[in-house]
């Protein structure tokens, strides 16, 4: 139950508040320039045919966009969503046994 003055979740069954987790971060300009460079770098491998929508792969960009990578087509590659999304990541929010 909610206290007073609180505001209750949003999604009742994750307990989660998306309406301010995105204006706290995903509506941040910055966050809507990388989402919009993920999304350009899928249609680009869509349009060369490599990925269609529902097909279950990922867009991977081997050097990630937040550590200086590009949407360059050496730094793209696709994965399946189980290998991409799939890792144990250390501390370091590192995939294990990545040097």
């Amino acid at each position: 139950m909610a206290r007073l003055g609180m505001r209750k979740p949003f999604n009742k069954s994750t307990g989660r508040d998306y309406k301010s987790e995105y204006a706290r971060y995903q509506g941040t300009d910055a966050q809507k320039k990388n989402r919009a460079e993920r999304n350009n770098a899928r249609r680009t491998l869509m349009r060369e045919g490599k990925v269609k929508k529902g097909d279950g792969k990922d867009v991977d960009h081997k050097r990630p966009l937040k550590n200086g990578g590009s949407n360059g087509e050496t730094n793209l590659r696709v994965l399946p969503k189980s290998r991409n999304r799939g890792f144990k990541r250390t501390s370091a929010n590192k995939p294990v046994g990545s040097a």
